[in-house]
């Protein structure tokens, strides 16, 4: 699982950088990490499920999940690096062998961890383009903190996407883990 993961995800990151610009956006780790406000050059998104579902855009996140904590690279390479090493300790000495479920969600957190940690460490910062819902605004005049008005203003990646249905896997295994063993 982990293997297969960070292969799809860093193969669909590096399709989208040469391919959803028009012509191959190369990044710089120089120039990325050098320029803490670095931005691509505005490009037209490419539509990938049609009626305001998904499009491609690409951009570069410095931070972590919704663009929290940016320009603090040093900070998320040592913490996904501890954190990387602390799933494989708990994958290799606190799970058992039945614990399939477990190992699988484990492979897929450690399999998005890598992924982004590769990115900030080639290119200084995480390469994301999956953009839900482009175009669709929130009703009634609401808008999120910062003011956008999008549905979904966030750009993701496949990485993104494995860490939270590794998180999602270990919450509903951890809930019926309870539930089983609480008192009848």
């Amino acid at each position: 699982m982990f293997l297969v993961g960070v292969g799809i995800d860093l193969s669909t990151k590096s399709m989208a950088f040469e391919r959803v610009a028009g012509s191959p956006v190369d990044l710089s780790n120089r120039e990325v990490v050098a320029e803490p406000s670095f931005r691509l050059p505005w490009h037209e998104g490419v539509q990938a499920i049609p009626f305001d579902l998904l499009d491609l855009h690409l951009v570069v996140n410095h931070g972590a999940v919704f663009g929290i904590g940016q320009n603090a690279r040093g900070a998320f390479i040592v913490f996904t690096a501890v954190a990387v090493v602390a799933g494989v300790a708990i994958f290799g000495w606190w799970t058992r062998a039945s614990s399939k479920w477990t190992h699988v969600a484990i492979g897929l957190i450690l399999a998005g961890g890598v992924g982004n940690l590769y990115d900030r460490v080639v290119f200084g910062a995480v390469r994301d383009f999956l953009y839900l819902f482009p175009r669709c605004s929130l009703p009634f005049g609401l808008a999120w903190p910062g003011g956008s008005r999008e549905v979904f203003p966030w750009v993701f990646n496949v990485a993104d996407m494995l860490l939270l249905a590794g998180m999602a896997i270990l919450l509903v295994r951890s809930r019926r883990a309870d539930e089983s063993s609480a008192p009848a």
